[in-house]
């Protein structure tokens, strides 16, 4: 007779049953469509409205990301110590009042370069902190062995928002108006706050369970906590692969978006609507993406589908600069590049954001996020500054060929690292030591 143990493990539950996950889910997807349907809206704005320069150009597009630069450590920590879902509900609120107040600031005639500039830091900012909340609030709402689905189904629905965000911003500012624009943003905001509302679970925090009531020395101040997420990364080699190969892909990916913005209207002649429906074909594609990320890695190996999907999507965008004009031709094979590069690019991020989440303990999830995004995405505004000056400088069509093959060094630091040598089955995390331990066995 067979033992009991030797039998097949029963597969996860759907997560499709779960009410809160559908909550979750629905509230990062309104999230995410207000998130880029504003990526876009602000910079259209600046550049068809306010006829904003490659300089002014780069320059909003900076302050905008400044935020990642400047708070995702903060972030981490905080998340750390506290439920997710209340972080999210209350970066909601916020970006429906900044959006709002926006939009009415446009319809007045008061939405000016220096009002795109507030607007796209606070909306930055906050976008920060709800980011980095909802990849720490998976973590505690699944099972560790749903977190691939659960991914997948989450970076979905950005991919969703992908199709829907950058398609109905420009065809918004092209067809009506910048404010009417930001308004529609708010209101996916709005419909988030609601849905993540609703979530009934209770949110246990790592960081707030572990110390003794009695003993309030032992909580870690928040620099202690970022130095220790610091830490963590730091010596885990394949999260220090994570964070270079997203520097070297961010830094090149903003400088790249920051010309590309300028080129599709200028050099190629797209009006505001086309442009968004350029944009908006990563959507469908990382749609795909985010399928082909539930089988390709289990049956390939993760190592190499991350390399070989960096490759194929970061190069597609070598294609660009070779477009002329604003014939059909042109239209379709801009479809067709963005399509391949959601769906690899797509491919990559959830596979990493897997890796990353397995080999990291639940205690750490908020910090090891944030820290890799203070050191992957806290590049984008110097890369969003570099593109306009190359576009300045060198004009559009060469400076977008020089950022676009700047992202190739991506895959190329993956191949050389631990990455590259992941299996079908994704690593288990090693346990660290809370402070709180330490300093009790002392």
């Amino acid at each position: 007779m067979r033992p009991p143990s030797s039998s097949p493990p029963s597969p996860p539950p759907s997560l499709w049953r779960d009410t809160d996950f559908r909550r979750l889910w629905a509230g990062q997807t309104a999230s995410q469509l207000g998130e880029h349907t504003t990526l876009v809206v602000l910079p259209l704005f600046a550049v068809l409205t306010l006829d904003a320069g490659a300089g002014p150009l780069g320059a909003l597009r900076a302050v905008g990301q400044a935020p990642i630069l400047l708070l995702s450590l903060l972030a981490g920590a905080w998340v750390d110590r506290w439920r997710a879902r209340t972080v999210m509900v209350l970066t909601d609120a916020a970006r429906t009042v900044a959006l709002g107040a926006a939009a009415v600031a446009g319809l007045l005639g008061l939405l000016g370069l220096p009002a795109l500039f507030v607007v796209a830091f606070t909306v930055g900012a906050l976008s920060v902190l709800f980011d980095v909340a909802y990849q720490a609030s998976l973590v505690r709402m699944v099972r560790r062995d749903q977190l691939v689905r659960g991914n997948s189904a989450l970076e979905g629905s950005r991919s969703a928002a992908q199709i829907g965000g950058p398609a109905l911003g420009g065809a918004l500012v092209s067809l009506l108006s910048a404010p009417v624009a930001a308004a529609a943003g708010a209101l996916f905001f709005a419909v988030s706050f609601v849905s993540l509302r609703r979530i009934r679970r209770p949110e246990s925090v790592p960081e707030r369970v572990a110390p003794v009531p009695e003993r309030p020395e032992l909580v870690a101040p928040v620099r202690g906590r970022i130095r220790e997420g610091l830490r963590f990364v730091a010596g885990n080699a394949w999260l220090r692969a994570v964070c270079l190969a997203s520097a070297a892909f961010q830094l090149s990916f903003a400088a790249t978006m920051t010309v590309y913005l300028l080129f599709l209207p200028r050099e190629l002649h797209l009006t505001g609507a086309t442009v968004g429906l350029a944009l908006a074909a990563t959507g469908p594609g990382a749609l795909l993406g985010s399928v082909l990320a539930a089988r390709l890695p289990g049956r390939l190996g993760h190592g190499v589908v991350l390399v070989s999907a960096a490759v194929l999507g970061n190069g597609a965008l070598l294609c660009v600069p070779a477009l002329y004009g604003s014939t059909i031709a042109t239209i379709l094979a801009l479809l067709a590049v963005n399509f391949v590069f959601g769906t690899f690019s797509q491919l990559v991020n959830v596979t990493v954001m897997s890796v990353r989440q397995a080999v990291t303990p639940d205690g750490m999830q908020g910090r090891a996020a944030a820290t890799i995004t203070f050191v992957g995405m806290g590049f984008t505004p110097l890369g969003s500054l570099l593109g306009g000056l190359l576009a300045q400088e060198w004009g559009l069509r060469t400076g977008l060929l020089v950022t676009a093959a700047g992202m190739m060094l991506s895959p190329v630091l993956m191949a050389a690292s631990p990455l590259a040598r992941l299996g079908r089955l994704l690593p288990v995390p090693r346990e660290e030591p809370r402070p709180t331990e330490r300093r009790g066995s002392e």
